[in-house]
C-alpha cells in the first residue's frame, strides 16, 4: 500500500502541535526534548515560539545548533530574538551571519523599540512604474524566492520613492503589455518605519491588508509589515492589556506552565500591594464616620452594596473606555463628550438602582434609610462612571498604559469616594 506523502499543511500542523508542547515545558525540559528533533521539525519549531522561549533556548543549545536556526530566521524574526537575549550574546549571534543578513537585522535593530521599523520585513520584491506587466512577471520569477510575501508588491520610482501598491494577481491577470503604473493602488496605506507598531497592526487589521509598505521620512520604500507580524502584535498587546485590566499584573510572556512560581508571584505583587495601599483610604473613611456608624448601625449593612455597585460601575466603563482607546475609537480630544456620555450613563444606572431598592428597603427597614442608600446608589453611580471614563484617558495622556490604571484602581478609588457620599448624604437625612 502506498503512503501518502506529507503535504505543507500537514507538516505545518505537525509544527504547532509540537510548538504547543515545547511551549509547556519548563526551559530545562523544552532544551532536553529540543534536541531530540531533526533539523528541519526543530527549525519549524523554533520559528513558531515566542522571542523569550527562543531565547532561553539559545543559551541551552550549543552554538553551531544555534547558528543554524538563527540564520533560518526572517530578519524581522531575528531582531526580536535579539532583543531578548544579552547585548553580548547578541553582538555574537549577529557575528555568525552572513554580512546581507547581518546587515538587514542590524538595520531593523536600528529602529525604536515597539515602531514599525522593528517589526517590518526588509525582503521585499518592489516592482518600477515603468515596467509592463510582463516584465513584472519576469522579475517575479526571477526574485520572488528571497521575499517573504508576493501578494502584496510595492510600485516605486527610480529614486526608490513609494507610488503605490499592486498584486500578484493583478499582474498575472494582466494583459502583458499592461503598464505596471495603471495596476497600481497610490491610495493604498502606507506607515512610516517611526510609527507605533500597535497602531500599525490596527490598521492592517481594521482595513483588511494582507500587508503595508514601511517607508522612511522620503518615503523612500523600506519594507512590509505582513498580516502575520500584525497578528503577534496584536496577540502581545491585548495581552498585556487583559493582565493589567485584571489586577494590575505585569504579563508573562509565555505560556503560564512553562512560567516559574516565582516569576508568577513577582507578577502581581507590586500592583497588589500598591492597591493595599490604596485600599487604607477605605479604612479611613470608615473611621472619620465610626460616630456615624455607632448612631445608626442599620448603615453598615449596605456598605458592601454600595462600593461593590460603585466598584463594578466604575470598572465596566474604565473597560469600556480602555477598548476605545486601543481600537481608535476613542481619542484624548474626546475626553468632554466621554465624561458627559458617561455622566448619563451612570445617571440612569443609578435610577434603575434607586428605584429597584427604594420600596424594598422601606419594607425591611423605614423610608429615611430607603432614601440614603437610593440617593447614595443614583450618586455613587454617576461619580465611578465619571471616574471610569476619565482615568484611562488621562493615563493616556500622561504616557501611561490605560490598562493599568482601568478597572482595579478605578475600583479602589470609588470604594473610598463611594464611603464619602455615602456617609454624607446619611448625615443630611439622618443626623
Amino acid at each position: 500500500m502506498e503512503v501518502e506523502a506529507p503535504t505543507e499543511e500537514m507538516r505545518t500542523a505537525e509544527s504547532l502541535a509540537l510548538t504547543e508542547e515545547l511551549a509547556r515545558l519548563e526551559p530545562e525540559d523544552r532544551a532536553v526534548e529540543f534536541r531530540k528533533l531533526g533539523k528541519d521539525a526543530a527549525a519549524m519549531a523554533f520559528d513558531a515560539l515566542d522571542p523569550p522561549q527562543q531565547a532561553e533556548l539559545v543559551d541551552a543549545l550549543t552554538s553551531d545548533r544555534v547558528r543554524e536556526l538563527i540564520t533560518e530566521l526572517d530578519p524581522d524574526d531575528r531582531a526580536r530574538l535579539l532583543d531578548e537575549v544579552p547585548a553580548g550574546v547578541a553582538r555574537r549571534l549577529l557575528a555568525q551571519l552572513s554580512p546581507r543578513e547581518r546587515w538587514m537585522t542590524a538595520d531593523l535593530l536600528g529602529y525604536p523599540p515597539e515602531s514599525a521599523g522593528r517589526i517590518m520585513s526588509p525582503e521585499v520584491l518592489s516592482l518600477h512604474a515603468g515596467q509592463s506587466a510582463e516584465e513584472a512577471l519576469t522579475r517575479v520569477r526571477a526574485r520572488g524566492r528571497d521575499a517573504e510575501t508576493l501578494y502584496v508588491l510595492p510600485v516605486r520610482d527610480r529614486q526608490r520613492r513609494l507610488l503605490g501598491v499592486t498584486s500578484l494577481r493583478d499582474i498575472v491577470l494582466a494583459e502583458p503589455e499592461t503598464g505596471v503604473s495603471e495596476l497600481m493602488n497610490a491610495d493604498h496605506p502606507v506607515v512610516s518605519a517611526y510609527d507605533d507598531q500597535e497602531k500599525v497592526a490596527r490598521l492592517i487589521q481594521e482595513a483588511d491588508l494582507l500587508a503595508v509598505p514601511v517607508v522612511d521620512r522620503e518615503h523612500r520604500l523600506l519594507g512590509l509589515v505582513t498580516v502575520d507580524d500584525a497578528l503577534e502584535v496584536l496577540e502581545i498587546e491585548d495581552t498585556e492589556d487583559i493582565a493589567r485590566a485584571g489586577g494590575g499584573v505585569e504579563p508573562l510572556r509565555a505560556p503560564y506552565f512553562s512560567v516559574s512560581v516565582q516569576k508568577i508571584v513577582r507578577s502581581r505583587i507590586v500592583w497588589l500591594t500598591l492597591l493595599i495601599a490604596a485600599a487604607t483610604l477605605t479604612v479611613t473613611v470608615l473611621s472619620a464616620f465610626e460616630a456615624t456608624l455607632e448612631q445608626v448601625v442599620t448603615l453598615s449593612l449596605f456598605i458592601p452594596l454600595l462600593i461593590g455597585t460603585g466598584g463594578n460601575c466604575g470598572a465596566q466603563a474604565a473597560t469600556t473606555i480602555t477598548r476605545a482607546l486601543a481600537v481608535g475609537d476613542v481619542r484624548i480630544a474626546d475626553l468632554p463628550s466621554v465624561l458627559a456620555r458617561e455622566v448619563r450613563v451612570g445617571l440612569m444606572l443609578g435610577a434603575v438602582f434607586a428605584i429597584v431598592g427604594f420600596p424594598l428597603i422601606t419594607v425591611l427597614f423605614d423610608r429615611d434609610i430607603a432614601e440614603v442608600v437610593s440617593l447614595s446608589l443614583l450618586a455613587t453611580c454617576t461619580w465611578a462612571t465619571l471616574v471610569g471614563g476619565m482615568l484611562p484617558l488621562a493615563a493616556s495622556r500622561a504616557g501611561i498604559d490605560p490598562a493599568v490604571v482601568s478597572a482595579p484602581l478605578v475600583t479602589t478609588l470609588v470604594d473610598a469616594t463611594g464611603l464619602l457620599i455615602y456617609f454624607g448624604i446619611a448625615q443630611v437625612i439622618l443626623i
